[in-house]
């Protein structure tokens, strides 16, 4: 490892390395390390109080330590004498379980014991918006229906050409960039691959697009829901599942074109699906998404049911073709690592208990979800997920300590929202 770094560095010309970790709330934490030095952060690790940031540590706890994985290297393409590391954490000579990277490396190593790989592609969606974070950035932008609006997406050419021009040159393979169904929010799509790597990238890709709308005097969110008129920020996952170079999901025969394991792995995730949004929607925001009424464009294209059908965007799982599924629930707080892991989890458990999905409804659930008996809803707000997660036998076995280290943070958070007196409660209960 050593060598690598040392290595890439002279090869590259590389002066200073980016050691970061993710936390349990998905920020980023990093030490700025000189290449002169990367040898000892590669054999030692880069040290961090983890009570600092979003761990469920105290301040008497042993020095957190970051150990970087060269194969997880990225040159920023903005800035590229410097090199970005993701690392796993370490503490007292053994992993971090509640490090995010960690519960999804162990996941992905129980898979593997199976002979499984799932391999999965995120559709990140963001805002750009004024830097005090008002309102979009671009006045222009007003139209009421304005996705895929030609000359808003070209105001804002030399933004997401210059992110997709960074991707292209770090081997991503962008495909397509557009703007999004809410006025000033765009999408940029990436290549799927494995989950690890899709994670790492995923976390990448929130710190460069932040960095180079900053750049250009923007600021760049991924807030679930920053405007009550505008549609949300989503993070839709595409899945699929992969054995000795065969799409175990893929089914010619079906009339979805999608295995019986594919089944069982949805099943999976409709077992789990309202513990799974405590982390995949892991905000008090991220409810004001899935539970939104309509928006100005005509429709919030967020699920707020636990249902799933073919090529059908009102429900929480889409069949777009063969040999894959889209998981439109996940919002764009959701932390890169923890989405994957909590995806794996839930489908590995509907694999081995063989779940059954039930019916798939090919209905449009906004309009006519209320003609269907006995559908699942998705939790109305943070609480009511965080209390799903806790009573989850699934996810607690299968993400072990990490699950009450997550609420008591969570919970921390929950009761901070509740202590804010919102100008709403003054002006409708002032006189009750």
């Amino acid at each position: 490892m050593t060598h690598d770094l040392e290595a890439a560095a002279q090869e590259r010309g590389i002066k200073y390395f980016l050691v970061s970790y993710t936390d349990l709330f998905g920020s980023q934490r990093a030490k700025l390390v000189p290449a002169a030095a990367i040898a000892g952060a590669a054999r030692n690790g880069a040290g961090f109080a983890g009570f600092a940031t979003w761990l469920d540590m105290s301040p008497a706890d042993a020095d957190l330590l970051a150990m970087p994985d060269p194969v997880g290297l990225i040159q920023l393409p903005w800035k590229p004498e410097v090199g970005w590391l993701p690392a796993d954490l370490v503490m007292n000579g053994a992993p971090v379980e509640q490090g995010p990277r960690n519960i999804l490396k162990r996941l992905i190593a129980e898979a593997a014991e199976d002979g499984l790989q799932m391999k999965t592609g995120v559709e990140c969606e963001f805002f750009l918006i004024t830097p005090d974070g008002s309102a979009p950035a671009d006045l222009a932008d007003r139209q009421m229906k304005p996705c895929y609006d030609q000359s808003a997406l070209m105001r804002r050419y030399d933004v997401i050409t210059e992110i997709c021009d960074a991707m292209l040159s770090l081997g991503w393979k962008p495909y397509q960039n557009d703007h999004e169904d809410a006025n000033g929010q765009f999408e940029m799509n990436w290549d799927y691959d494995d989950a690890l790597v899709t994670a790492d990238r995923h976390a990448f890709f929130k710190y460069m697009t932040r960095s180079i709308a900053e750049k250009h005097g923007l600021r760049a969110t991924f807030m679930p829901k920053p405007f009550m008129d505008l549609t949300g920020s989503g993070c839709h996952a595409h899945v699929s599942l992969w054995r000795d170079g065969r799409n175990v999901f893929s089914d010619p025969s079906d009339e979805v074109g999608l295995s019986r394991e594919g089944y069982h792995f949805i099943g999976g995730l409709i077992h789990s699906a309202d513990a799974l949004a405590a982390i995949t929607n892991p905000t008090v925001n991220s409810y004001k998404r899935i539970n939104a009424p309509r928006t100005t464009s005509g429709a919030t294209w967020a699920p707020n049911t636990v249902t799933y059908t073919g090529n059908n965007r009102t429900h929480m799982i889409r069949i777009p073709d063969g040999g894959r599924f889209e998981f439109r629930l996940a919002d764009g707080a959701a932390n890169p690592y923890l989405l994957q892991a909590a995806l794996l989890a839930a489908g590995l458990d509907g694999l081995r208990n063989r779940r059954d999905p039930g019916q798939r409804l090919d209905i449009n659930m906004y309009t006519d979800g209320h003609t269907v008996e006995n559908v699942k809803r998705l939790p109305l707000n943070m609480l009511d997920a965080m209390r799903a997660l806790e009573g989850c036998t699934v996810l607690n076995e299968a993400l072990g300590s990490f699950v009450p280290s997550y609420l008591k943070l969570k919970t921390e958070e929950w009761n901070a929202y509740s202590r804010h007196l919102t100008q709403w409660e003054r002006d409708t209960t002032l006189d009750c």
